[in-house]
């Protein structure tokens, strides 16, 4: 069987914002060292781009969810 790898966009300590991707959640063993926080799983790679770029500040794009319809509604 196949597993699949997720996006998601870790918050670095230095401010910055990375896409990278999982096969489970991260945690913070895994990841505590690059990140302070992570936000996702994203459904696309669309709607992780659209946070890791327009979604630090943004009040219409606090959760995935709001990324992910933002992302598709620019797309079209």
């Amino acid at each position: 069987m196949r597993k699949y790898t997720r996006p998601y966009v870790g918050l670095a300590k230095d401010g910055g914002r990375e896409i990278f991707r999982s096969v489970t959640t991260p945690t913070e063993a895994e990841y505590g060292e690059r990140f302070f926080a992570v936000i996702g799983p994203f459904r696309t790679t669309r709607g992780a781009l659209f946070m890791k770029d327009h979604g630090a500040g943004n009040p219409h794009c606090q959760h995935v969810a709001d990324a992910e319809r933002l992302a598709k509604s620019l797309h079209q």
